[in-house]
């Protein structure tokens, strides 16, 4: 039951990055290089972060494998809404999606499955890319 609820979560996490992308790629232009780079460094650390803690309750005891994956998302991710806006947020995203990358499943393994953190992480990520939204809107 959980592990099937933890896919939903993986699926539904996709998605709404996915529709922010979209919505990101069609403003681009209006989006100055400040917004840009923190929406960078937000959407690739909440990305990495959520994945590294989900992939760490669904997998405990698989460390290494878990932490490269998450770190490979997180750089992913970060390149590519990177590339919306310039160079430099390009890179500012990579390193970034490598940071929390590398941090997200020690985060997890310390949480010890608990589904209250995963619900305050799964919360602070929504909420990010709601207020990403509207900023972008609003600049």
């Amino acid at each position: 039951m959980i592990n099937n609820n933890i896919v939903f979560l993986h699926l539904f996490n996709l998605m709404a990055v996915l529709f922010l992308y979209l919505y990101l790629f069609k403003i681009r232009k209006l989006i100055g290089f400040h917004l840009g780079m923190n929406i960078s460094l937000m959407v690739s650390g909440t990305v990495a972060i959520v994945t590294g803690v989900i992939l760490i309750y669904q997998f405990p005891f698989e460390f290494v494998f878990i932490t490269i994956i998450t770190t490979i998302i997180g750089i992913i991710i970060g390149v590519i809404f990177g590339a919306l806006f310039d160079y430099q947020t390009l890179l500012t995203g990579y390193i970034n999606g490598l940071m929390v990358g590398l941090m997200a499943p020690m985060i997890g393994a310390a949480a010890s499955l608990n589904m209250m953190f995963l619900l305050f992480i799964e919360t602070i990520f929504i909420f990010s890319l709601f207020l990403l939204a509207f900023s972008a809107r609003h600049t």
